[in-house]
């Protein structure tokens, strides 16, 4: 037990650094009850103890051309982090993915003598390398949730470490409800097969994925005589789904029981995310959509260097969920290449069973055990 009172500063922007930090923050505590937690972080991160400066909802930017509109808000943020970094004699830094706003962060926090640690790494595989010097320059230690990240930044001279993929061990600790109990608290037939959607986590993401997808939703609900489940983030107002499209047939918008429904459903479509490493986790055949801005796609094909967009085929380093990818994200696509999954039986079960191997993949760590342990010792090392 570490006796004493301390302050951290922990910046998460998005609902999944949300939850993995909100995990690590409880883990910290237990080892030192009177530390104080001072950031940017949303409902998972606050109910945990965080004193919240800004919640992510204000931070949700999607895409280079939406950044560029936001930077007068963003260099607000910034000063209000590093008044409080002064204000409440911060020395450790926590930063949780969303690369963009925390590596540029991370330089004025190195000008202040601030140890950084960084959890879940920017997908430098994805993004180039060239983020690899900066890095070097500021992070003290990378704890990371892939083990081939960690072998890439400790061949580059960065102190890194794998502590095991948060969703492993958030999915592994989950309790689930039998599809009948799941079935009967939703109003669905037991007997009749659940076609999911997992339009993103950003009201700005859902307003671009979900008007394309909806009617190729439908036209696939009707063929194979399934009934449409939409999983709703907790950020986002169920409505906008009926604002977006108007459906012609019944569907459930759910915020709860997601895992469940990854676990009992037939066939998902998931938007590009970590949507798409949980349900492929949970085994869901499904195909993975992405569309975002233009201009952002434009930019962004230039400087991505991987084969796939989708963490379900990175991480299996195989092509083993179809992508659709902007202008193929459309009705007749969507219901094509849906079809050729669900009218073969054997291309369906080889897909459920290569998705399966995903959490062996990821190993068994306890990752925010891990990543506290590690926290713990970067926070009183000399």
């Amino acid at each position: 037990m570490i006796e004493g009172k301390e302050n951290i500063l922990i910046v998460a922007g998005e609902v999944s650094g949300d939850m993995h930090g909100a995990e690590v923050l409880k883990e910290l505590r237990k080892t030192n009850p009177h530390l104080e937690a001072f950031g940017i972080g949303g409902d998972e991160l606050i109910k945990n103890g965080l004193h919240a400066l800004y919640h992510i909802n204000k931070m949700a930017f999607l895409g280079f051309a939406e950044v560029v509109r936001h930077l007068p808000f963003i260099a607000k943020v910034k000063r209000e982090l590093a008044a409080l970094v002064k204000e409440k004699n911060i020395t450790t830094a926590i930063l949780i993915d969303y690369p963009g706003f925390n590596l540029n962060f991370a330089r004025l926090l190195k000008k202040m003598n601030v140890k950084i640690i960084y959890y879940i790494s920017p997908q430098l595989w994805a993004w180039g390398k060239g983020r690899i010097s900066k890095i070097k320059k500021l992070v003290n230690t990378m704890l990371v949730v892939f083990p081939f990240e960690e072998t890439m930044y400790r061949g580059h001279g960065i102190n890194a470490e794998f502590v095991g993929h948060p969703l492993v061990e958030q999915i592994g600790a989950y309790k689930p409800i039998s599809k009948q109990e799941l079935c009967a608290k939703y109003g669905l037939a037991e007997d009749k097969d659940i076609l999911l959607v997992l339009p993103g986590s950003r009201e700005q993401e859902v307003r671009l994925i979900y008007p394309a997808i909806a009617e190729g939703v439908e036209k696939l609900a009707r063929k194979y005589n399934m009934q449409i489940v939409v999983a709703c983030a907790p950020l986002i107002d169920s409505a906008v789904f009926e604002k977006l499209y108007k459906s012609t047939m019944p569907y459930k918008v759910v915020y709860e029981h997601v895992y469940e429904f990854m676990q009992y459903a037939k066939f998902g479509i998931v938007k590009s995310g970590t949507s798409t490493l949980q349900a492929g986790i949970f085994g869901l055949p499904m195909i993975i959509v992405y569309k975002t801005n233009p201009l952002t796609y434009a930019i962004g094909k230039k400087v991505i260097k991987i084969d796939y967009i989708g963490l379900a085929n990175i991480v299996s380093g195989a092509d083993v969920v179809p992508e659709l990818i902007q202008s193929d994200v459309s009705t007749e696509k969507i219901v094509e290449v849906s079809s050729e999954i669900l009218d073969d039986e054997n291309r369906y079960r080889d897909m459920k069973n290569k998705l399966g191997r995903l959490r062996s993949l990821l190993g068994e760590k306890h990752a925010s055990v891990c990543a506290a342990a590690a926290i713990n010792k970067v926070m009183h090392e000399n």
